[in-house]
């Protein structure tokens, strides 16, 4: 999509390209430069950090593919014990924290 910038005018994101873009009303986001190039990108919560970093790590990655092929074969466990695994995992590293 192109645009044409006039003097003193703001520059509007169409809906279509902030709903390609998975952006919500109220969401915040963070403008960088370099160059003639902007970067519109949306500004993570604490959470959402936390969650990208776990998604990089190897060993989840390697964890969320071996129950993804679990879940295609068919296979399933009782949700008592998927909890009791993460809070294994929430109390470890806790400790290892502190």
């Amino acid at each position: 999509m192109t645009v044409i910038l006039k003097p003193k005018t703001e520059i509007t994101v169409p809906k279509s390209i902030r709903r390609k873009a998975g952006f919500k009303p109220g969401d915040q986001v963070e403008f960088k430069v370099s160059d003639r190039t902007i970067t519109i990108t949306p500004k993570l919560t604490p959470d959402e950090i936390q969650d990208e970093r776990e998604i990089r790590d190897p060993k989840i990655r390697a964890t969320i593919r071996k129950s993804y092929e679990e879940f295609l074969a068919g296979k399933s466990r009782p949700i008592q014990e998927l909890f009791a695994e993460r809070v294994t995992r929430t109390t470890r590293r806790r400790r290892r924290r502190a």
